[in-house]
């Protein structure tokens, strides 16, 4: 239980879940009107500290160097919204205590039951004793698990151009010309122009010579178009998940309604 002689000596401790995790820290204490008891605590939360939540201190306990309080983080940073203006009224404590299924009850009431009993409403069998009776049912409710896709980058391809030299080699057919001498006896064919000459003279006579030599060229020819295409293959894959259900007994002697 908590210290109740001098509650706001608690503000600013640090608040702990019903597993030991850290919630938040004690912002501020909000008193029962009649009783002065710590009734509600507004809990900062989030990593500056920027929300604020309402939970109920009836049933809190010191722990370590704060408070500990019976419900999980995830219940208390979901609570309704509820303006901390250092007073709440009987709706609001109404809307928390059955958020948090905990025993409501209107200390001045109008109703006109006395002091402290709960209002049930006319033509409701049974009463709720976890919080203001509602009516004759209870939901039950499921988790369901609805599975969605989201598209994300997996990675990037692109085409790259770059140069490579190789050696090529190619043998090509080359000609040339060579000089041979051919001795031809004097003839009654030729002796006319063996004899157009004087009779003794020096002379010289001539032949150029050729030959073929390989010539290089090299040409750029286009060979191929070359593309990135994206393709879609389909998988399968399996998703795995916890999902919570209701479930509803009876305590008497009744049937168990379990479903």
């Amino acid at each position: 239980m908590l210290d109740t002689h001098d509650p706001q000596a608690l503000q600013g401790c640090d608040v702990y879940d019903r597993q030991g995790d850290k919630i938040g820290s004690l912002d501020d204490i909000y008193q029962d009107d009649d009783t002065g008891a710590p009734e509600f605590g507004l809990i900062r939360t989030g990593i500056f500290g920027t929300g604020s939540h309402f939970v109920p201190l009836r049933d809190a306990s010191t722990h370590q160097d704060g408070i500990q309080v019976p419900f999980d983080k995830d219940q208390v940073r979901n609570a309704p919204g509820v303006e901390a203006d250092g007073h709440l009224d009987q709706s609001e404590e109404r809307a928390l205590y059955e958020y948090y299924g905990v025993g409501y009850s209107e200390r001045r009431s109008d109703s006109g039951l006395p002091d402290g009993q709960d209002v049930v409403s006319a033509g409701t069998a049974g009463r709720d004793t976890s919080g203001p009776t509602t009516d004759d049912a209870m939901t039950r409710s499921e988790e369901e698990l609805h599975v969605g896709k989201e598209r994300r980058e997996t990675g990037r391809v692109r085409l790259r151009k770059y140069v490579v030299t190789e050696n090529v080699t190619k043998t090509v057919p080359v000609q040339r010309e060579e000089v041979r001498v051919e001795r031809e006896p004097i003839t009654d064919g030729n002796v006319d122009r063996a004899m157009s000459g004087p009779d003794i003279s020096e002379e010289e006579h001539e032949v150029v010579l050729t030959e073929e030599q390989p010539v290089v060229e090299k040409r750029t020819v286009p060979k191929e178009r070359v593309r990135l295409e994206k393709d879609t293959v389909t998988d399968e894959e399996t998703v795995t998940e916890d999902v919570r259900k209701e479930r509803i007994d009876t305590d008497g002697g009744t049937d168990d309604l379990t479903r």
